[in-house]
């Protein structure tokens, strides 16, 4: 691992690739955890009622707090994403990878998707907590 990357994507042998996320990370580096964001503004007011809005807003929002601490989408090792309607999600794929792209990149840690019965906000359909490491100078 160097400065310019920042981080192994781990892929067993024998095993089919996976798409749209990786089934680990090798990184070394300083460590930034965000909280379970959601999909308001910095004002903490809702823009979107639909799923797939408020996860192009969670995105923007983990990005804000990585930059805050000197840190870049592709620093990304793991996102565990929590979300309310399995099917909402499974309905609106194509807007999920086009909303990921266009915050993220082309960019894909180790990710889990959970559907959970309510988030604490109740116009919250999805919550996402982000894990990324930026790589020693």
């Amino acid at each position: 691992m160097t400065a310019l990357t920042p981080h192994i994507f781990l892929q067993p042998d024998g095993w089919v690739p996976a798409k749209g996320y990786a089934n680990g990370v090798l990184a070394e580096g300083r460590i930034v955890f965000t909280g379970g964001l959601v999909g308001w503004n910095a004002n903490q007011a809702w823009e979107h009622a639909d799923m797939v809005g408020q996860f192009r807003q969670t995105l923007e929002n983990i990005v804000a707090v990585l930059d805050a601490a000197g840190a870049k989408a592709e620093h990304l090792v793991r996102l565990t994403w929590y979300i309310t309607d399995k099917q909402e999600y499974l309905d609106n794929l194509r807007g999920f990878g086009a909303a990921y792209r266009d915050v993220i990149g082309r960019h894909f840690p180790a990710m889990a998707v959970v559907q959970v019965v309510a988030l604490m906000e109740d116009s919250a359909k999805i919550e996402i907590e982000a894990i990324a490491v930026i790589p020693h100078e």
